[in-house]
């Protein structure tokens, strides 16, 4: 019953949590349809899986923003692929009741707390490893449920 309540409160807290602009040049958070190397809506289909986030379109070397006023958790590696360091990072963040990573996101610093709207990172060189693709920020949450609603 006790889980059951805290899973309840946090239903609660994070209802009507709307994310603010995520990149510089994208104010209203388009997200990446479908280019070349697929779609990015949340469980579009993958080579022997799918995708457990959503793509939200981020010119390569664009500033990028926090969403919502958050804790810095910790640096994320994406793939730990050499073919893919050029965009192998990304942010674990928590707040509003919610934990979410942002990839292919060089951030400023991996600690502390930031609030809505200030600058958290960069967005990395995406074309530089996925030539022909919509930039993206790709937003997961830890739990791998959708992030779509909060959008």
């Amino acid at each position: 019953m006790r889980q059951f309540i805290v899973l309840l409160a946090l239903f609660y807290v994070c209802e009507g949590v709307t994310f603010g602009q995520l990149c510089s040049g994208n104010p209203n958070n388009r997200r990446r349809t479908t280019d070349g190397w697929g779609q990015g809506h949340f469980g579009a289909g993958r080579t022997n899986r799918r995708h457990e986030g959503l793509d939200i379109v981020c010119d390569d070397g664009a500033v990028v923003y926090a969403p919502v006023d958050v804790t810095l958790v910790r640096k994320v590696i994406v793939y730990n692929k050499p073919e893919k360091a050029a965009i192998d990072s990304g942010i674990m963040m928590r707040g509003e009741g919610l934990c979410f990573k942002l990839f292919y996101v060089q951030p400023d610093r991996t600690t502390g707390t930031v609030r809505k709207g200030e600058r958290i990172g960069v967005m990395l060189p995406m074309q530089s490893v996925y030539p022909g693709i919509t930039s993206h920020v790709h937003v997961q949450m830890c739990d791998k449920s959708d992030p779509t609603p909060y959008f």
